[in-house]
């Protein structure tokens, strides 16, 4: 049987949109992934994202019965993997990060501070999402909306369809985003401050990071605590924050790479692999 991989999504992107990354994972794991995360009345978005933790943490557990996993995150899905395995590193194999940065020191206090006066839009993506287009009439206004951005325009072909695909519903006007506007902004107004708190010392599971070479995320977070937590298991990938959209093969391949480190190649993909 292959070994259980659970990805964890960025925010905004439902898990459809990685499409092209499950396709190429698939020849060596199980994918499995939450369909849409922050969207479940039960678990809020709030300070901390510790709901948002409770959430990721109830469906490893209705899935796999408490069998630990390999946990995957982008961005949001990340930190929600970091903070989960922390919290209940019996359910976890590893972790590999994809550029989620792990924010720390005096930027964390800083944003705290940024948060206490309520100065958040000024500081974080919430000031773009909150007034974020999100009704076109047609599906194919949609795609030129976002084909016309550099930001989509550097993804792999075939991703922005799957995005689509995957993010649009039905609107009185046309066609609206899935993911809830308000929903994005919720998340990135209240990005946790205290990781860094949480992962000082030794992590109880073999944490890994894979980062974009041109991550703007990553130079805004900081890189310096990140290194500490994952020491050698750190690498760098061609593109940005969201190079799982740019460079799908790409990034499976350095994924299950990783998880062999990250396991000790213990799993029997990981010997295949290793030379006579």
């Amino acid at each position: 049987m292959k070994p259980i991989l659970h990805f964890s999504h960025a925010n905004s992107y439902p898990a459809g949109t990685y499409r092209q990354l499950f396709e190429q994972l698939d020849k060596d794991f199980d994918v499995q992934a939450l369909d849409m995360h922050a969207h479940n009345p039960a678990f809020p978005v709030r300070d901390g994202w510790h709901e948002l933790v409770d959430e990721l943490i109830a469906e490893l557990v209705a899935r796999y019965r408490g069998e630990p996993v390999i946990l995957v995150g982008h961005s949001l899905g990340g930190m929600l993997s970091l903070m989960a395995a922390a919290r209940r590193p019996e359910l976890a194999r590893c972790v590999v990060l994809l550029d989620s940065p792990v924010v720390a020191g005096w930027r964390a206090f800083a944003w705290r501070l940024v948060k206490r006066f309520n100065a958040e839009d000024r500081y974080s993506p919430s000031r773009l999402s909150v007034r974020r287009r999100n009704v076109w009439p047609t599906e194919a206004d949609a795609l030129r909306h976002f084909a016309s951005k550099e930001l989509f325009a550097a993804w792999a072909p075939g991703v922005l369809q799957d995005y689509l695909h995957a993010g649009l519903v039905p609107h009185p006007e046309g066609v609206q985003l899935r993911f809830s506007r308000d929903v994005e902004t919720a998340v990135y107004r209240t990005l946790p401050h205290h990781i860094g708190h949480l992962v000082a010392g030794e992590f109880p599971v073999p944490v890994g990071y894979l980062a974009g070479r041109i991550s703007i995320e990553n130079r805004q977070a900081g890189l310096a605590a990140t290194k500490a937590l994952v020491g050698r298991n750190f690498r760098l990938m061609p593109g940005g924050h969201l190079f799982p959209m740019e460079f799908p093969v790409l990034t499976a391949q350095a994924v299950r790479d990783m998880v062999c480190e990250l396991t000790g190649s213990e799993l029997a993909l990981c010997k295949e692999a290793q030379p006579a």
